[in-house]
């Protein structure tokens, strides 16, 4: 049965804790539909929303501002007019953790 991740609330990391492995990685990809895996260096998640025009991508992204507040987990933002560019990963430990994927599941949700 499927995790819903978007219900889970993000536990805070600690420093020295692993990233999680490729084989949980390849497992929770599946959860969170559309975001892309970039296992270029560091692993981040990655995803593009485009919009109408500015004012709806900024609404938008103050939406993922409340989420990311909610969670304590905060993604890279990247607004480029009517498009935001979104990056998750945990810096604490170096790569992907799975809150990282509890926000995008989040973010999928609004």
């Amino acid at each position: 049965m499927p995790e819903e991740l978007h219900k889970i609330h993000c536990i805070p990391c600690e420093g020295g804790t692993p990233p999680l492995l490729d084989i949980d990685e390849n497992l929770l990809m599946k959860e969170v539909p559309g975001w892309n895996l970039d296992r270029t260096s560091m692993h981040k998640l990655k995803r593009i929303f485009t919009f109408k025009d500015f004012k709806e991508a900024m609404v938008f992204v103050n939406k993922i501002a409340n989420i990311a507040e909610e969670e304590g987990h905060h993604p890279d933002l990247y607004i480029f007019y009517n498009q935001v560019h979104i990056e998750l990963y945990t810096h604490a430990v170096g790569g992907l953790s799975k809150n990282d994927f509890i926000v995008a599941s989040k973010i999928n949700k609004i």
